[in-house]
């Protein structure tokens, strides 16, 4: 039987009868959900009107993904015939076939033995095996935000489904596309406390999208359609379905030819914007003299809208760690990120400008740091897909709930319209600002062959020529690498931003390294975060990843020493993750971990020999582990301390000195 995978039909034919409706009992969690569309191509880039001003054009972002939408282009030939029964569990996997999904992130366990049974009978999709649940969800997350496409990862019930609960949070406080399955005990020993039982629908309704407790087997086909249409549509985020052991054996024939039908969820997706807020935002921009633009993750998918944007207007630009690559970084015209570690020239165009175009953010508190200074002499235009998130922490002036990617294609094209007519001259701001850039640059100091952490991405940055997918932990290494690696592109940068979730970096390196083979991918780790999912280099030389792994090793909890040497008189609070017995010695052995898992290595102590192990790092053809031994005493500045403003920013200083 040959099918062809297409996107979900919206033309609602009819009704159909649903065990678990989007009831207020199982409901979306957000009121509006972020809603993608297919890159559509636009008019070649040209310089703005000004005639006064030679303002550099932007390059269009290269080999940029395009947005999170279900595959709508495979062809494949099915096991069965149209009318043979077979397990719920190959059901499912046909699902997830029809849905263009080619790699999942699945580790087995009694209540998803099934799920994988019928994963080896699939020609199509190809198991990562994880070495844990927590490996797995956060290499799922890296291969759906560096690819754009749906994540999807396995895990069986009980403990194998609690372990996903930190990658479902991260998925949606970053809005990052997710299908995760998980088994179930069988439906009639729901309830008794059975061995490896969990409720996990319940555990995780608040960190879910929306997810599924599927207790007829005749309802995958259509659950699973309805999961990847809900989570890659509107707002992206994760949603779960629950599959017990009994439904993936029970037999079936499926029912392929059943649509979507959602009303109450596309009713609240947004709509077209309207051209009479188009308008009023051109003419703010218009009538404004310092506008600056504050984008944030909700413009990775309209990346050449944006930079058209910039190109039309001259309009300066500072991103949140969500954000960034959505404009390059290298550009005049980037002030990189702004908020609590943001550069000082960001945080001083946000606190001086008369026009804050807000696109694709949630004024989140690390942003915004004082919610009431925070552009406190600015008119705030808010455009965001999400409903819930406009007026929640800031009220913006005009507000509109919208897809960024059609709003900004509007607001190119009445500009372009306008011509001559629309002859804007922000030159003196941008002098302003870039006097800034000059006064405040990000900077570090050395000290004598010790290494410092900033110089050691600063590097990396040149020797990849900017071009790597760069991974993180969270720490201080996550902070410098949004500083100093100067991205291109949108989804290079995969970190863990909302959530903060250590550990990510090296799992979500897997999944990157998935989905974009041939890519550079490098994970820039601290040793904390590293070792808390440390056991995923065996999937790494498993699967013969070529993930190159930079470990800037402070011996400490960098991050949490910062704020001890700042607020708390530099008292160590369990933050030494060294040898107590031993200081002086590097512990754990980093290099021993990867000679466990066959991935060579190298540890560099001295300045002068960076250089020459990195490039021998990246230009390894397979995994490679460096080991970077750095001074715990840097801090990560530009700091505006918690709940304070851009008055209270910190810009000197490190751990040599006491507060």
């Amino acid at each position: 039987m040959a099918y062809t995978s297409t996107a979900p039909n919206l033309s609602f034919p009819f009704k159909q009868p649903s065990p678990l409706p989007l009831s207020d009992h199982h409901h979306i969690r957000r009121h509006t959900l972020r809603f993608t569309t297919t890159a559509a191509s636009s008019s070649p880039l040209h310089h703005s009107n000004d005639p006064n001003k030679n303002k550099p054009q932007i390059p269009p972002p290269s080999a940029a993904p395009a947005a999170a939408i279900v595959d709508t282009t495979t062809t494949t030939t099915s096991r069965f015939a149209d009318d043979q029964p077979r397990k719920g569990a190959d059901v499912l996997i046909e699902a997830l076939e029809r849905e263009g999904v080619r790699h999942v992130f699945a580790y087995p366990g009694g209540a998803s033995l099934e799920i994988h049974q019928a994963l080896t009978r699939s020609k199509l999709i190809k198991n990562t095996l994880p070495r844990h649940e927590q490996g797995g969800v956060f290499a799922a997350e890296g291969y759906a935000r560096s690819s754009g496409r749906v994540g999807v990862c396995i895990a069986t019930s009980g403990p194998g489904a609690t372990n996903l609960v930190s990658g479902l949070a991260d998925a949606m406080l970053d809005s990052v596309p997710l299908v995760a399955i998980t088994g179930q005990v069988p439906r009639r020993m729901i309830g008794t406390d059975a061995f490896q039982e969990t409720p996990i629908v319940e555990v995780t309704k608040s960190i879910t999208k929306h997810n599924y407790l599927v207790t007829d087997v005749d309802e995958i086909p259509r659950i699973v359609r309805e999961a990847f249409y809900i989570a890659s549509t509107g707002r992206p985020g994760p949603v779960l379905i629950d599959i017990p052991k009994d439904v993936q054996q029970q037999l079936a024939v499926p029912n392929w030819t059943r649509t979507v039908n959602l009303p109450g969820y596309t009713a609240r997706l947004p709509k077209s914007p309207e051209t009479s807020q188009l308008e009023q935002i051109v003419r703010l921009i218009y009538q404004s003299k310092k506008p600056i633009l504050y984008v944030g993750g909700g413009s990775l998918n309209s990346s050449e809208e944006l930079r058209r944007f910039v190109d039309l207007t001259g309009i300066p630009v500072a991103s949140t760690i969500m954000g960034l690559g959505s404009f390059p970084c290298d550009h005049d015209l980037s002030l990189q990120m702004l908020g609590m570690h943001g550069t000082m020239y960001a945080n001083y165009a946000i606190d001086n400008a008369d026009l804050l175009l807000a696109f694709g953010v949630r004024f989140d508190d690390r942003v915004t740091g004082k919610v009431e200074t925070f552009a406190s002499r600015a008119t705030i235009v808010h455009i965001d897909i999400d409903s819930a998130e406009i007026g929640k922490n800031k009220q913006p002036h005009v507000a509109m709930c919208a897809d960024l990617k059609p709003a900004l294609q509007g607001l190119n094209s009445i500009m372009e319209k306008k011509g001559s007519q629309f002859n804007l001259d922000f030159t003196p701001w941008r002098e302003e600002v870039a006097d800034q850039k000059q006064r405040f640059p990000l900077k570090y100091k050395t000290f004598g062959d010790m290494i410092p952490p900033q110089h050691a991405i600063q590097l990396l940055d040149e020797m990849t020529q900017g071009n790597a997918i760069v991974s993180t932990g969270v720490g201080q290494h996550q902070m410098w690498s949004a500083q100093y690696y100067k991205y291109k592109n949108p989804r290079q940068w995969l970190t863990s931003a909302g959530l903060g979730a250590m550990g990510f970096g090296l799992p979500a390196a897997v999944g990157a390294a998935v989905a974009n083979p041939g890519r550079t991918v490098v994970d820039i780790d601290g040793d904390g975060s590293f070792m808390m999912n440390v056991q995923e280099l065996a999937t790494i030389r498993v699967e013969n990843l070529p993930v190159k792994i930079m470990v800037l090793n402070n011996q400490h909890l960098g991050m949490v020493v910062q704020w001890e040497d700042r607020f708390y008189k530099a008292n160590r609070a369990h933050t030494f993750l060294g040898n107590p017995a031993n200081e002086e010695e590097i512990f754990p052995n980093m290099l021993q971990f990867a000679e466990a898992c066959g991935i060579p290595a190298a540890r560099v102590t001295k300045l002068g020999d960076l250089e020459g192990e990195m490039k021998k790092m990246l230009e390894s053809e397979g995994p490679y582990l460096l080991d970077v031994i750095v001074p715990h005493q840097e801090h990560v500045l530009p700091m505006i301390p918690s709940g304070g403003g851009f008055k209270d920013a910190i810009n000197e200083g490190d751990g040599r000195s006491l507060y």
